[in-house]
């Protein structure tokens, strides 16, 4: 990147859905000399699962499954659209497709995307958060989701299939795209209470329009174990997998540590 004036270390294309401003909101804490991102944006047409489902009566988790098929055929034109940038990476802010199907699920979603971008450096919700736990070595978690109950399901799926156990799930069960960024603090709090126990080793946060950026370092200092929030996770591989390596103070021990 040495031929970059504004960029010269890293140029980070972010794939971020039409309804989402949690990614943003975490990146703006993320201002390193030498590294931006680039966002573009696809359409979500499906945005209020639970109007829709009142209106079909089709059930929430079929809903959501349909809300995630919509969104597959959007990603082509948006990677399209921030590759002609000339971006250096590549990194998804979203992350229920990238567990969806557990690990099979994970790698044939991940290849139809790494078809399309050839040798561009790939970061995804789940291989982030897999990688961020096997370097803290854990052995045990807990989740929490902004997900229906489908959602919860494939998460544990894909967490249980990659050797980590996992004791507890709360998911919080939001309405609609855009309500995930309406979550309460005191909502992510009762969740963290709710999964929690000397038996867990870390806590990951799912949902990439749920920012925690601001409440789990503080929980970290107050929990005495590793909080993991999915957008900080991704933050981490998309940097380190850019050779960025400065240590961030106040975000977490994952950036602080490794």
């Amino acid at each position: 990147m040495d031929n970059y004036q504004i960029a010269r270390r890293a140029q980070i294309g972010v794939l971020i859905p039409s309804t989402n401003t949690g990614v943003e909101y975490d990146l703006q804490k993320f201002a390193l000399d030498g590294v931006t991102w680039h966002s573009s944006r696809f359409w979500i047409e499906l945005k209020n699962w639970a109007e829709e489902n009142d209106k079909t009566g089709e059930g929430i988790d079929n809903v959501f499954e349909r809300f995630l098929e919509l969104m597959r055929g959007e990603l082509p034109p948006a990677i399209d659209s921030v590759m002609s940038a000339k971006v250096s990476h590549l990194m998804l802010g979203m992350s229920a497709e990238t567990f969806w199907g557990g690990m099979a699920g994970n790698v044939e979603f991940e290849k139809a995307i790494t078809d399309q971008i050839g040798d561009l450096g790939l970061t995804t919700g789940a291989g982030a958060t897999r990688d961020a736990l096997h370097a803290f070595g854990v052995k045990t978690i807990s989740v929490i989701t902004p997900y229906p109950p489908i959602g919860d399901a494939n998460v544990r799926q894909f967490f249980s299939e990659i050797g980590f156990e996992v004791k507890g799930i709360a998911g919080l069960a939001r309405p609609s795209a855009t309500s995930i960024a309406e979550t309460s603090i005191k909502d992510v709090m009762d969740a963290v209470r709710q999964v929690d126990g000397d038996d867990v080793d870390a806590i990951i946060q799912c949902g990439t329009n749920l920012s925690t950026v601001d409440i789990f370092p503080t929980l970290e200092l107050w929990l005495e174990k590793p909080m993991l929030p999915i957008n900080v996770a991704t933050i981490w591989h998309a940097l380190r997998a850019s050779g960025i390596n400065d240590k961030i103070t106040g975000k977490g021990r994952l950036l602080e540590e490794f």
